[in-house]
């Protein structure tokens, strides 16, 4: 499965240099007139905001007519998404680009500029982009925002151990299944008795929505509901992969998993308890963070794969335009600045000054050797992209109503997990409560 995996990602990779330019677009922008004044509407986790301060001060100076500016929102999703409504509810012209979360296009698109108005769908701006990144951003026809960096779920493993109990990394659910046992067994063993095998999030709520994905679809049991109004999840392929997972609790994973987001899996994880854990990328640095336990004792692979393949579910951010921008075609430049080719490589590097750490959308930024060089992340993360293992949420296909959907395939799924209810009569219920909500999609 691995070497398949491999060869798949080399042929990709190989035609997506024959085809993209690399590295060669700021040039071809050209300076919005008058002096324009943009706000964009963005998060400070990390060192996002610092290297999006650091990107539009080197806009401003190749555009030296234009005021660009970044307005902090919250950083919890969920805050910021009411911020975001509010703002372009009341159809406010205050801000004028907003950085959207991978599962809002539908939610925020009656707000946004089609860009298909303003670039053609085969100019490089857009093709230069991962493809399914696109087709996520696009609703009914319109581009609502461009890529700007991206994420999926990685494997995270502890070499110490695998090398220990002479184990390879898995590259399936099940050989993970028996590795997290074996390496949790023997741990165990030696006195370490709060040790697990595998971590992960089940929160309910979008993290269960994001974990269940990749267990169902790397097994072949679909993508929830697809954009035709396909309705699936009770296939044999679900409820194999939903069984096999809540086998997991309280056996390779302790109970309270079913109450984890990312960060509580990330503190067990590198507080040196526990052989695997499914994250994103973010991890990586901090796991090698001079105060962890864990530094330089793990790496990261893709996601175990189903009888499917791997399906890692996509996450990321784009930006979009709002359509109450005084000056949208302003607007637009800077976005084409902040998404373009150098702009996402600076943004995966840094410099000399600030770090780096962003998994660029562009798949042909990935063939820069010092970006690979960077984080092995990155490596990752272009094979999850270029072979084609990177899952959408059917965020577009609900649109608006996307969080109403996740949540009934949450709470069917999270019933499983904690024992309260079968995997066949949950699924069963799933597909009746979605039959309703597709069918008000008009579907």
């Amino acid at each position: 499965m691995r070497k398949l995996f491999l060869t798949t990602f080399t042929l990709a990779l190989l035609g997506l240099l024959a085809l993209t330019p690399v590295l060669a677009q700021q040039d071809q922008l050209v300076c919005p007139e008058g002096n324009p004044e943009l706000v964009i509407a963005a998060g400070s986790v990390g060192n996002e905001l610092e290297l999006l301060n650091t990107s539009l001060a080197r806009y401003m100076s190749v555009c030296p007519n234009v005021t660009a500016s970044a307005l902090v929102t919250p950083d919890l999703a969920t805050d910021r998404l009411g911020f975001y409504n509010q703002s372009l509810g009341a159809r406010s012209d205050a801000v004028d680009i907003y950085m959207i979360d991978v599962i809002w296009p539908g939610i925020v698109a009656e707000h946004m500029v089609n860009i298909y108005d303003y670039l053609a769908p085969d100019s490089v701006w857009v093709t230069q982009h991962e493809p399914s990144l696109i087709v996520n951003n696009t609703v009914d026809g319109r581009l609502v925002a461009m890529p700007w960096y991206v994420d999926t779920g990685l494997l995270y493993y502890r070499q110490d151990l695998l090398d220990k109990y002479g184990l390879t990394v898995p590259a399936t659910w099940d050989e993970l299944t028996s590795s997290a046992q074996t390496i949790q067994d023997g741990e165990r063993a030696e006195g370490h008795p709060d040790f697990y095998g595998y971590v992960f999030q089940a929160k309910l709520g979008e993290a269960t929505t994001v974990n269940s994905l990749e267990w169902q679809a790397s097994e072949g049991g679909g993508v929830i509901v697809t954009p035709d109004g396909e309705i699936q999840v009770n296939s044999p392929e679900t409820l194999r992969a939903i069984e096999r997972a809540a086998g997991w609790i309280g056996t390779i994973a302790p109970a309270e998993v079913i109450d984890y987001g990312v960060e509580d899996a990330r503190r067990v994880w590198q507080g040196g308890n526990a052989a695997f854990m499914r994250n994103w990328s973010y991890a990586y640095a901090l796991g090698n963070a001079d105060d962890s336990v864990i530094k330089g004792l793990f790496s990261i692979a893709p996601l175990p794969a189903g009888a499917n393949g791997v399906a890692a579910t996509a996450g990321g951010w784009s930006l979009a335009i709002s359509q109450y921008s005084r000056d949208p075609q302003a607007a637009l430049t800077l976005v084409q600045y902040l998404t373009s080719a150098e702009e996402q490589r600076f943004r995966a590097v840094g410099d000399e000054t600030i770090s780096g750490g962003f998994n660029p959308t562009i798949l042909s930024v990935y063939e820069d050797p010092e970006v690979l060089a960077a984080s092995p992340q990155f490596e990752q993360i272009f094979n999850t992209l270029a072979s084609g293992g990177a899952t959408a949420r059917p965020s577009t296909v609900a649109g608006a109503r996307y969080n109403e959907l996740s949540l009934l395939y949450a709470e069917a799924i999270h019933s499983v997990l904690r024992g309260e209810e079968s995997a066949r009569i949950a699924l069963d219920d799933l597909e009746f409560d979605l039959e309703d909500l597709v069918i008000d999609l008009g579907f």
